[in-house]
């Protein structure tokens, strides 16, 4: 299944700038399971897309936006881990831009991996309701509770939307750079103390409960009080004006039967993030 149903002028590998990755893997979830559909869900979402984006005036598949075949074999976090970390490292050799869709957030790390290796003084900037700093969980690091303790060890991390955490989390926070939910609800504008915390090379993770769970009800651990979809996108936007973005994943989408807009709100906001990218390279 190709994102957007694209036609192979714009979905090829060769010629496509972008590729899309999808990881269905749950096997850490804690609570609400169903991750390792989120994948499938966004593609089928994503050809209900218009493709012409408003505000940027462009149209990213251009760029071409190729869908690889789904990591769906491990067994184990760890094996999960390396796959999603091999493929990323084949996708930067090639010139192509990796985005990543979960599947649990744990899905990030070998990308996270992949990334720091590569691309000297990246910071990964995370939107997420929870910090994500444990060290390991229910006995393994490679937990989805534990992304950002893994990321930390690679690079600096920015941690925007948190509004839960585990006290055993709190001494790993770097308390500049953290921006809480309740101090972020309602900005629209002027992220320039966010900004001042990254580098000029950025890796955004996405975990889609950062938004509140009145539009995104479906994930692993929905938690109250969180932003709203223009905070984010003008977040989004402010990024990647001011730094060079290097690649990005979507994760911890649940999808349920009896509705599908979680599922078309995570697909608009890969192409949306990605016409904030290459919009100046598609006009």
């Amino acid at each position: 299944m190709r994102f957007g149903y694209l036609p192979e002028e714009f979905s090829n590998y060769e010629e496509s700038r972008i590729v899309i990755l999808p990881v269905p893997y749950d096997g850490t979830s804690t609570w609400v399971r169903g991750a390792a559909e989120g994948p499938e869900a966004i593609l089928e979402a994503s050809p209900n897309l218009e493709f012409y984006d408003i505000e940027t005036g462009a149209e990213v598949y251009r760029a071409g936006i190729c869908t690889d075949t789904a990591i769906d074999l491990a067994e184990t976090p760890g094996e999960m881990v390396e796959a999603v970390a091999l493929r990323v490292d084949g996708y930067l050799e090639d010139g192509k831009f990796p985005v990543v869709i979960g599947g649990e957030h744990s899905v990030a790390i070998g990308a996270i991996r992949t990334v720091a290796r590569r691309i000297p003084k990246v910071t990964i900037l995370q939107l997420d309701a929870h910090a994500d700093l444990r060290g390991e969980y229910l006995g393994s690091k490679y937990n989805h509770a534990c992304v950002m303790a893994r990321a930390k060890e690679l690079s600096p991390i920015v941690q925007v939307g948190l509004r839960s955490m585990d006290v055993s989390e709190k001494p790993s926070l770097v308390a500049e750079n953290v921006f809480y939910a309740r101090d972020l609800v309602g900005r629209r504008d002027g992220f320039d103390d966010v900004l001042a915390r990254l580098g000029d090379r950025v890796y955004i993770t996405i975990d889609l409960d950062v938004f509140d769970p009145g539009i995104m009800p479906s994930t692993g651990t929905p938690e109250p009080g969180g932003l709203g979809w223009y905070e984010v996108l003008s977040l989004l936007q402010a990024v990647t004006a001011k730094r060079q973005v290097v690649g990005f994943d979507v994760c911890e989408l649940c999808p349920t039967k009896d509705n599908h807009a979680p599922d078309f709100l995570a697909a608009k906001l890969i192409y949306t993030l990605l016409s904030y990218r290459f919009a100046a390279e598609v006009k």
